[in-house]
């Protein structure tokens, strides 16, 4: 190989998280957040726990403020989701993310996690982070029907019957939503375990530095 090849070969980046990925990472990161905060401030006016959240990190400053915030971000989401979910099954994004999943795997990445060892190739998911990403769709999934059958449980009657009485209702969408902020918690342990993937997620390519097929974050 010539040296003015080997210089190109060098500085060449490749796409690792196409743009409609990034996008939807990150409106979603937002729409959450919003959400999570919201349904907090929702949560405050009746307790389901002997607890409430400080105001300092609640969303809409009283009730009927909450809820608009709720509802907009819930909006967002399904727009943001339908986006999402067109890609991936257009683009078999899913299928090559995703998959295969193994508990032998997870359980291998799990412990490297902890011992902060866990090896990265930029764009492929190791089997936690696979684990995590269709857990929190399952979650996300649950919270929406349980929240679409309180807010219109006369039009989802059906659902309702399905998901159980009201009392039942809220506490699904609690549960849903402390295992999406778990799963907030858990994805950035992991960001600060490998910093390196976060650069990636906003530019979408990695630099190829070199034959050996090394990638770094670009």
């Amino acid at each position: 190989m010539s040296k003015a090849a080997a210089k190109t070969r060098k500085g060449r980046s490749v796409i690792v998280h196409p743009l409609v990925v990034r996008i939807t990472h990150w409106v979603n990161a937002f729409a959450i957040v919003c959400m999570v905060m919201s349904g907090w401030q929702i949560y405050d006016a009746s307790p389901l726990l002997p607890f409430v959240f400080p105001p300092t990190i609640t969303l809409g400053g009283w009730l009927g403020g909450a809820i608009a915030w709720h509802l907009a971000m819930m909006w967002l989401l399904i727009a943001n989701g339908i986006l999402y979910l067109g890609y991936g099954l257009a683009s078999r994004h899913f299928k090559k993310s995703f998959f295969p999943l193994s508990a032998r795997g997870v359980w291998s990445d799990f412990r490297s996690a902890l011992h902060f060892n866990l090896s990265h190739t930029p764009g492929v998911y190791n089997a936690v982070q696979k684990l995590l990403y269709l857990g929190v769709l399952l979650l996300g999934i649950l919270a929406f029907l349980s929240g679409l059958a309180m807010w219109k449980p006369v039009q989802f009657e059906w659902l309702a019957a399905i998901l159980g009485s009201y009392p039942s209702l809220r506490w699904l969408h609690f549960i849903a939503m402390t295992g999406i902020v778990g799963f907030v918690v858990i994805h950035l342990a992991l960001v600060i375990i490998v910093p390196r993937t976060l650069p990636s997620m906003i530019t979408g390519r990695v630099r190829l530095d070199d034959e050996t097929g090394v990638h770094h974050e670009a």
